[in-house]
Protein backbone atom coordinates (compact mmCIF):
# COMPACT_ATOMS: atom_id res chain seq x y z
CA UNK A 1 0.00 0.00 0.00
CA UNK A 2 1.49 3.40 -1.15
CA UNK A 3 2.70 5.70 1.90
CA UNK A 4 0.94 9.02 1.99
CA UNK A 5 1.91 12.55 2.85
CA UNK A 6 -1.31 13.15 4.63
CA UNK A 7 -0.09 9.72 6.83
CA UNK A 8 3.91 11.13 7.10
CA UNK A 9 1.89 14.85 8.34
CA UNK A 10 -0.47 13.34 10.95
CA UNK A 11 1.12 10.04 12.28
CA UNK A 12 4.49 8.80 10.51
CA UNK A 13 5.37 6.76 13.35
CA UNK A 14 3.50 3.40 12.19
CA UNK A 15 4.96 4.13 8.74
CA UNK A 16 8.38 4.92 9.84
CA UNK A 17 8.65 1.46 11.74
CA UNK A 18 7.30 -0.66 9.22
CA UNK A 19 9.68 0.80 7.09
CA UNK A 20 12.71 0.33 9.84
CA UNK A 21 11.64 -3.25 9.97
CA UNK A 22 11.65 -3.94 6.40
CA UNK A 23 13.38 -1.46 4.40
CA UNK A 24 15.79 0.66 6.99
CA UNK A 25 16.60 2.61 3.49
CA UNK A 26 13.14 2.91 1.36
CA UNK A 27 12.04 4.66 -2.14
CA UNK A 28 8.93 6.34 -1.12
CA UNK A 29 7.58 7.68 -4.40
CA UNK A 30 5.42 10.23 -2.52
CA UNK A 31 9.03 11.62 -1.88
CA UNK A 32 10.40 11.14 -4.83
CA UNK A 33 13.22 9.96 -2.64
CA UNK A 34 14.84 7.57 -0.59
CA UNK A 35 13.78 7.46 3.19
CA UNK A 36 16.16 6.63 5.84
CA UNK A 37 14.38 5.38 9.00
CA UNK A 38 17.59 3.51 10.95
CA UNK A 39 19.41 4.83 13.46
CA UNK A 40 23.57 3.80 12.47
CA UNK A 41 21.73 4.51 8.50
CA UNK A 42 20.63 8.04 9.85
CA UNK A 43 24.39 8.55 11.51
CA UNK A 44 26.25 7.43 8.21
CA UNK A 45 24.34 10.00 6.01
CA UNK A 46 24.95 13.18 8.38
CA UNK A 47 28.20 12.17 8.75
CA UNK A 48 29.19 11.99 5.29
CA UNK A 49 28.65 15.13 3.96
CA UNK A 50 31.17 14.14 1.01
CA UNK A 51 28.43 11.26 -0.13
CA UNK A 52 25.24 13.02 1.17
CA UNK A 53 25.30 16.87 0.66
CA UNK A 54 23.19 19.46 0.98
CA UNK A 55 24.75 21.76 -1.88
CA UNK A 56 22.37 21.07 -4.27
CA UNK A 57 20.34 23.48 -6.50
CA UNK A 58 17.41 21.73 -4.83
CA UNK A 59 17.71 22.89 -1.46
CA UNK A 60 14.69 25.57 -2.04
CA UNK A 61 16.22 27.46 1.21
CA UNK A 62 19.32 28.69 -0.93
CA UNK A 63 16.73 29.39 -3.88
CA UNK A 64 15.50 32.41 -1.67
CA UNK A 65 18.50 33.43 0.78
CA UNK A 66 21.55 32.22 -1.27
CA UNK A 67 24.80 30.32 -0.19
CA UNK A 68 24.95 29.79 3.14
CA UNK A 69 26.01 27.19 5.98
CA UNK A 70 22.77 25.61 5.45
CA UNK A 71 23.38 24.90 2.29
CA UNK A 72 27.00 24.50 1.46
CA UNK A 73 29.52 21.45 2.35
CA UNK A 74 32.99 20.83 2.65
CA UNK A 75 35.68 24.08 3.40
CA UNK A 76 33.30 26.62 1.67
CA UNK A 77 30.16 25.56 4.54
CA UNK A 78 32.96 25.94 7.47
CA UNK A 79 33.93 29.32 6.33
CA UNK A 80 30.25 30.63 6.66
CA UNK A 81 29.52 28.26 10.04
CA UNK A 82 32.45 29.06 11.91
CA UNK A 83 32.54 32.36 13.04
CA UNK A 84 28.99 31.92 14.16
CA UNK A 85 30.16 28.86 16.53
CA UNK A 86 31.95 30.82 19.36
CA UNK A 87 28.50 33.16 20.59
CA UNK A 88 26.45 29.76 21.10
CA UNK A 89 29.49 27.75 23.21
CA UNK A 90 28.43 27.32 26.88
CA UNK A 91 29.95 30.29 28.72
CA UNK A 92 28.15 33.04 26.16
CA UNK A 93 25.09 31.08 26.42
CA UNK A 94 25.08 31.42 29.91
CA UNK A 95 26.42 34.33 30.25
CA UNK A 96 24.82 36.57 27.10
CA UNK A 97 21.88 34.74 26.65
CA UNK A 98 20.23 32.86 29.91
CA UNK A 99 19.13 35.98 31.82
CA UNK A 100 17.45 37.18 28.50
CA UNK A 101 15.67 34.07 27.84
CA UNK A 102 14.82 33.92 31.51
CA UNK A 103 13.46 38.03 31.31
CA UNK A 104 11.73 36.80 28.28
CA UNK A 105 10.12 33.89 29.77
CA UNK A 106 8.82 36.10 32.86
CA UNK A 107 7.35 39.05 31.17
CA UNK A 108 5.42 36.41 28.73
CA UNK A 109 3.95 34.64 31.68
CA UNK A 110 3.07 37.80 33.12
CA UNK A 111 0.81 38.62 30.45
CA UNK A 112 -0.98 35.01 30.87
CA UNK A 113 -1.51 34.61 34.52
CA UNK A 114 -4.16 36.80 35.12
CA UNK A 115 -5.95 34.77 32.29
CA UNK A 116 -5.87 31.10 33.48
CA UNK A 117 -6.06 29.78 30.50
CA UNK A 118 -4.09 30.24 26.70
CA UNK A 119 -2.74 28.86 23.65
CA UNK A 120 0.85 28.55 24.66
CA UNK A 121 2.01 27.72 20.80
CA UNK A 122 0.99 31.67 20.05
CA UNK A 123 1.03 33.23 23.56
CA UNK A 124 4.02 31.81 24.52
CA UNK A 125 6.65 29.36 22.93
CA UNK A 126 6.08 31.13 19.47
CA UNK A 127 6.90 34.68 21.08
CA UNK A 128 9.67 33.23 22.97
CA UNK A 129 11.61 31.53 20.53
CA UNK A 130 11.15 34.89 18.58
CA UNK A 131 12.32 37.15 21.14
CA UNK A 132 15.59 34.94 21.52
CA UNK A 133 16.62 35.20 17.81
CA UNK A 134 15.86 38.62 17.29
CA UNK A 135 18.13 39.41 20.60
CA UNK A 136 20.77 37.37 18.78
CA UNK A 137 20.93 39.14 15.57
CA UNK A 138 20.84 42.44 17.67
CA UNK A 139 19.49 44.77 14.65
CA UNK A 140 19.98 47.87 14.98
CA UNK A 141 16.54 49.53 14.92
CA UNK A 142 14.95 46.15 14.90
CA UNK A 143 12.29 44.33 17.00
CA UNK A 144 10.69 40.83 17.37
CA UNK A 145 7.82 42.53 15.06
CA UNK A 146 10.06 42.97 12.25
CA UNK A 147 11.77 39.96 12.45
CA UNK A 148 8.51 37.71 12.43
CA UNK A 149 6.96 39.74 9.61
CA UNK A 150 10.83 38.74 7.72
CA UNK A 151 10.59 34.96 8.53
CA UNK A 152 7.01 34.56 7.83
CA UNK A 153 7.53 36.17 4.27
CA UNK A 154 10.84 33.65 4.19
CA UNK A 155 8.79 30.37 5.35
CA UNK A 156 6.14 31.35 2.78
CA UNK A 157 8.61 31.85 -0.23
CA UNK A 158 10.59 28.58 0.40
CA UNK A 159 7.30 26.64 0.97
CA UNK A 160 6.49 27.94 -2.77
CA UNK A 161 9.95 26.79 -4.26
CA UNK A 162 9.51 23.99 -2.31
CA UNK A 163 6.22 23.13 -3.87
CA UNK A 164 7.97 24.04 -7.19
CA UNK A 165 7.20 27.46 -7.81
CA UNK A 166 9.63 30.61 -8.10
CA UNK A 167 10.04 32.90 -4.79
CA UNK A 168 7.62 35.19 -3.68
CA UNK A 169 7.82 38.60 -4.11
CA UNK A 170 6.91 39.21 -0.26
CA UNK A 171 9.67 36.95 0.14
CA UNK A 172 12.13 39.05 -2.16
CA UNK A 173 10.91 42.50 -0.13
CA UNK A 174 11.81 40.67 3.20
CA UNK A 175 15.09 39.84 2.03
CA UNK A 176 16.22 43.30 0.87
CA UNK A 177 14.63 44.08 4.15
CA UNK A 178 16.47 41.60 6.24
CA UNK A 179 19.70 42.84 3.90
CA UNK A 180 19.47 46.74 4.23
CA UNK A 181 19.38 46.01 8.17
CA UNK A 182 22.00 43.79 8.80
CA UNK A 183 24.01 46.24 6.50
CA UNK A 184 22.97 49.50 8.88
CA UNK A 185 23.73 47.52 11.92
CA UNK A 186 27.57 46.47 10.43
CA UNK A 187 28.35 50.02 9.64
CA UNK A 188 26.61 50.97 13.04
CA UNK A 189 29.94 51.03 15.65
CA UNK A 190 27.55 50.97 18.78
CA UNK A 191 26.03 47.93 17.40
CA UNK A 192 25.34 44.97 19.53
CA UNK A 193 25.39 41.94 17.28
CA UNK A 194 27.02 38.88 16.41
CA UNK A 195 26.44 39.42 13.03
CA UNK A 196 29.06 42.56 13.38
CA UNK A 197 31.88 40.25 14.52
CA UNK A 198 31.38 37.41 11.69
CA UNK A 199 32.05 40.24 9.09
CA UNK A 200 34.65 42.05 10.67
CA UNK A 201 36.58 39.58 13.17
CA UNK A 202 36.06 36.42 10.39
CA UNK A 203 35.85 38.25 7.10
CA UNK A 204 32.50 37.02 5.80
CA UNK A 205 31.16 39.41 3.34
CA UNK A 206 27.89 41.36 4.08
CA UNK A 207 25.54 39.50 1.56
CA UNK A 208 26.70 36.66 3.49
CA UNK A 209 26.01 37.70 6.58
CA UNK A 210 22.56 38.76 5.40
CA UNK A 211 22.32 34.81 4.15
CA UNK A 212 23.24 33.75 7.30
CA UNK A 213 21.22 35.69 9.35
CA UNK A 214 18.03 34.33 7.44
CA UNK A 215 19.55 30.82 8.20
CA UNK A 216 19.80 31.62 12.04
CA UNK A 217 15.72 32.55 11.83
CA UNK A 218 15.03 29.34 10.71
CA UNK A 219 17.16 27.28 12.73
CA UNK A 220 15.94 29.25 15.97
CA UNK A 221 12.15 30.06 15.38
CA UNK A 222 10.07 26.72 14.28
CA UNK A 223 12.18 24.36 15.86
CA UNK A 224 12.46 25.98 19.37
CA UNK A 225 8.81 26.67 19.61
CA UNK A 226 8.19 23.54 18.50
CA UNK A 227 10.48 21.96 21.00
CA UNK A 228 9.07 23.78 23.92
CA UNK A 229 5.16 23.15 22.78
CA UNK A 230 6.29 19.37 22.03
CA UNK A 231 7.86 19.31 25.99
CA UNK A 232 4.57 20.93 27.51
CA UNK A 233 2.75 18.03 25.67
CA UNK A 234 4.86 15.46 26.75
CA UNK A 235 4.84 16.41 30.41
CA UNK A 236 1.08 17.36 30.50
CA UNK A 237 -0.04 13.99 29.27
CA UNK A 238 2.59 11.88 31.40
CA UNK A 239 0.90 13.05 35.11
CA UNK A 240 3.53 10.95 36.96
CA UNK A 241 6.52 12.61 34.92
CA UNK A 242 4.72 15.58 35.60
CA UNK A 243 4.57 15.23 39.66
CA UNK A 244 8.03 13.30 39.42
CA UNK A 245 9.29 16.78 37.83
CA UNK A 246 7.34 19.31 40.08
CA UNK A 247 9.41 17.06 43.24
CA UNK A 248 12.75 17.01 41.66
CA UNK A 249 13.67 19.60 39.19
CA UNK A 250 17.02 17.87 38.14
CA UNK A 251 14.97 15.30 36.30
CA UNK A 252 13.86 17.94 33.65
CA UNK A 253 17.39 18.01 31.36
CA UNK A 254 16.31 14.15 30.97
CA UNK A 255 12.66 15.43 30.21
CA UNK A 256 13.86 17.24 27.39
CA UNK A 257 15.88 15.03 25.76
CA UNK A 258 13.08 12.08 25.85
CA UNK A 259 10.61 14.61 24.73
CA UNK A 260 12.89 15.60 21.69
CA UNK A 261 13.51 11.54 20.92
CA UNK A 262 9.83 10.73 20.96
CA UNK A 263 8.82 13.78 19.08
CA UNK A 264 11.93 15.75 17.76
CA UNK A 265 10.87 19.48 16.26
CA UNK A 266 12.55 18.74 13.00
CA UNK A 267 11.43 15.17 12.03
CA UNK A 268 13.46 15.04 8.30
CA UNK A 269 16.79 16.65 6.98
CA UNK A 270 17.67 16.00 3.53
CA UNK A 271 21.05 14.82 1.34
CA UNK A 272 21.60 14.64 -1.99
CA UNK A 273 23.75 11.80 -2.79
CA UNK A 274 27.09 12.78 -5.28
CA UNK A 275 27.74 9.36 -6.19
CA UNK A 276 26.61 6.23 -6.89
CA UNK A 277 26.30 4.24 -3.73
CA UNK A 278 24.62 1.27 -1.99
CA UNK A 279 23.24 1.88 1.23
CA UNK A 280 21.96 -0.47 3.86
CA UNK A 281 21.61 -2.33 0.72
CA UNK A 282 19.37 0.07 -1.27
CA UNK A 283 21.13 1.32 -4.28
CA UNK A 284 20.66 4.89 -4.37
CA UNK A 285 22.00 6.49 -8.01
CA UNK A 286 23.93 9.90 -8.06
CA UNK A 287 21.70 12.98 -7.65
CA UNK A 288 19.04 11.31 -5.46
CA UNK A 289 17.26 12.56 -2.50
CA UNK A 290 17.99 11.21 0.86
CA UNK A 291 15.59 12.26 2.85
CA UNK A 292 17.31 10.85 6.67
CA UNK A 293 13.98 10.69 9.12
CA UNK A 294 15.12 12.15 12.58
CA UNK A 295 11.74 10.80 14.06
CA UNK A 296 12.36 7.07 12.92
CA UNK A 297 15.87 7.09 13.84
CA UNK A 298 14.47 8.14 17.37
CA UNK A 299 12.50 5.50 17.83
CA UNK A 300 15.18 2.86 16.56
CA UNK A 301 14.18 -0.20 18.65
CA UNK A 302 17.76 -1.81 18.65
CA UNK A 303 18.83 1.68 20.43
CA UNK A 304 16.09 2.60 22.51
CA UNK A 305 14.25 0.33 24.37
CA UNK A 306 10.11 0.73 24.14
CA UNK A 307 10.47 3.61 21.83
CA UNK A 308 7.20 4.57 21.40
CA UNK A 309 6.96 4.97 25.44
CA UNK A 310 7.76 8.18 27.29
CA UNK A 311 10.54 7.27 29.67
CA UNK A 312 11.34 10.41 31.74
CA UNK A 313 14.50 7.99 33.05
CA UNK A 314 15.48 6.98 29.98
CA UNK A 315 19.27 5.96 30.04
CA UNK A 316 19.85 7.02 26.53
CA UNK A 317 17.26 9.22 25.97
CA UNK A 318 20.58 12.14 25.25
CA UNK A 319 21.37 9.45 21.96
CA UNK A 320 18.64 11.27 20.36
CA UNK A 321 19.15 12.79 16.86
CA UNK A 322 17.03 15.66 16.99
CA UNK A 323 19.71 18.33 16.25
CA UNK A 324 21.05 16.48 13.61
CA UNK A 325 24.76 15.37 13.57
CA UNK A 326 28.28 15.87 12.09
CA UNK A 327 29.03 18.99 10.20
CA UNK A 328 25.36 20.12 9.79
CA UNK A 329 24.81 19.42 13.36
CA UNK A 330 22.51 22.20 15.04
CA UNK A 331 24.45 25.31 15.67
CA UNK A 332 22.35 26.33 18.43
CA UNK A 333 21.26 23.25 20.22
CA UNK A 334 22.76 24.44 23.57
CA UNK A 335 20.55 27.72 23.38
CA UNK A 336 17.50 25.53 22.43
CA UNK A 337 17.68 23.39 25.43
CA UNK A 338 18.40 26.22 28.09
CA UNK A 339 15.25 27.89 26.54
CA UNK A 340 13.19 24.90 27.26
CA UNK A 341 14.32 24.40 30.63
CA UNK A 342 14.11 28.07 31.49
CA UNK A 343 10.33 28.01 29.99
CA UNK A 344 9.25 24.72 31.73
CA UNK A 345 10.66 25.54 34.91
CA UNK A 346 9.11 28.75 34.88
CA UNK A 347 5.79 27.77 33.14
CA UNK A 348 5.62 25.12 36.49
CA UNK A 349 6.75 27.79 39.08
CA UNK A 350 4.10 30.29 37.90
CA UNK A 351 1.20 28.71 36.76
CA UNK A 352 -0.84 26.53 39.13
CA UNK A 353 -1.89 23.06 38.54
CA UNK A 354 -0.85 23.62 34.63
CA UNK A 355 -2.97 21.22 32.72
CA UNK A 356 -3.95 20.72 29.04
CA UNK A 357 -7.61 22.34 27.87
CA UNK A 358 -8.26 19.73 25.41
CA UNK A 359 -6.54 16.75 24.23
CA UNK A 360 -4.01 17.31 21.29
CA UNK A 361 -1.08 15.60 18.95
CA UNK A 362 1.90 17.15 17.15
CA UNK A 363 1.72 16.99 13.37
CA UNK A 364 3.71 18.50 10.63
CA UNK A 365 5.30 16.87 7.78
CA UNK A 366 9.05 18.60 8.40
CA UNK A 367 8.08 20.67 11.57
CA UNK A 368 6.08 18.14 14.09
CA UNK A 369 4.61 20.11 17.06
CA UNK A 370 0.57 20.39 18.13
CA UNK A 371 -1.55 22.78 15.78
CA UNK A 372 -2.51 24.79 18.95
CA UNK A 373 -1.83 23.99 22.88
CA UNK A 374 -4.76 25.03 24.77
CA UNK A 375 -4.14 25.06 28.53
CA UNK A 376 -5.48 25.82 32.02
CA UNK A 377 -4.41 26.65 35.57
CA UNK A 378 -5.63 27.83 38.72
Amino acid sequence: MPITLDELTTDPHPVLARLRGSAPVAWVPVLDGWLVTGYATAQQVMRDAATFTVDDPRFSTATVVGPSMLSLDGPVHARHRDPFVPPFRPAPVRDRYAAFVAKSTERLIDALLPRGAAELRADFAGPLALSVVADALGLTGVDAAAVRTWYAALVDSVSAVTSGGAPTEAGAAAFRELGERVASTIADPAADSLLVDVVHGHGLTTGEAVSNAAVLMFGGIDTTESMIANLVLHLLSHPAALAEIRADRTLLPNAIEESMRVEPAASVVDRYATRDVTLAGADIAKGDLVRVSIAGANRDPGVFADPDVFDLHRGNARANLAFALGPHFCLGARLARVEAEIAMTALLDRLPRLRLAEPVTPSGLVFRKPPTLPVRWD
